[in-house]
């Protein structure tokens, strides 16, 4: 069976994966899994990654700097702000100065 790796080219999964993946879910034996009861130490989206996309973006050279001052991983500062940014609470709808007005069709 062939899957889409990342990078968009078809890779081949393993032949035990292939047979585990034409199993029913009723049919694979879990007898020697032990349940697990206490989840009280799970952490949510410890394993996630969200899917990154390329994106070309200018800045300040001032703020450029102050991101890179802290070292290696710039970038990923970059998101962090931005995502924090996007969880924050928004006021009300109301247009800032500096949006624009829509332009009619």
């Amino acid at each position: 069976m062939k899957e889409k790796s990342t990078n968009g080219r078809a890779k081949t999964l393993d032949p035990e994966l292939e047979a585990l993946l034409r199993l029913r879910d009723e049919d694979i034996d879990t007898s020697d899994i032990p349940e697990i009861t206490d989840w009280s130490k799970a952490v949510v989206g410890k394993f996630y990654r969200p899917i990154k996309s390329s994106v070309t973006i200018r800045l300040d050279a001032d703020v450029l700097a102050w991101l890179k001052r802290s070292g290696p991983g710039y970038q990923t500062r970059i998101n962090a702000l931005l995502r924090q940014a996007m969880h924050r609470p928004r006021p009300a709808s109301r247009r800032s100065a500096h949006s624009r007005p829509k332009k009619s069709r």
